[in-house]
């Protein structure tokens, strides 16, 4: 059993100890806008905040989360979150979403890049957004991060 604040609401599930984070989220939860892609944690296509942090949700076991707090796709939309109503407007304006099965992911990462570094520079970017687009749509992302950098107060 494993408790934790996941979008801000405290739920307790029963599951095993290496059941991944991902699978309590998508099948325990119904949380879908996490997604699986490789199961490796490489592409991020399941990343998430745990605690803050960007985490892929794949490879992190619901053991090591004991009153840890997640936050996915659905929360930071419905939170009224600053930093990613700046991000997600910045990704419909850049229209940066192609085929937008990596968007969840790519926004909780860029959200967790802005809170770190408010205004990133290429470098940074190419440093700390290591999720995979296979659309290829990198130079609207690039765009979008700096949109919403931009768009900081």
């Amino acid at each position: 059993m494993v408790t934790l604040a996941v979008n801000g609401r405290t739920v307790t599930v029963t599951v095993t100890a290496d059941t991944p984070l991902l699978w309590l989220l998508r099948d325990h939860l119904q949380l879908t806008g996490t997604k699986f892609g490789c199961g490796a944690g490489l592409c991020g296509a399941c990343t998430v905040l745990v605690n803050g942090t960007a985490v892929r949700a794949c490879s992190v076991p619901v053991s090591s989360l004991t009153n840890a707090e997640v936050f996915t796709i659905e929360g930071l939309a419905g939170q009224g979150d600053p930093v990613a109503a700046r991000v997600i407007a910045a990704w419909i304006a850049e229209q940066v979403p192609q085929c937008g099965y990596c968007a969840p992911g790519m926004i909780i990462a860029t959200v967790a890049l802005l809170r770190r570094i408010p205004h990133p520079n290429d470098d940074d970017i190419d440093a700390l957004i290591t999720n995979l687009c296979r659309c290829g749509t990198y130079p609207r992302i690039r765009k979008a991060i700096h949109r919403a950098a931009a768009a900081a107060p």
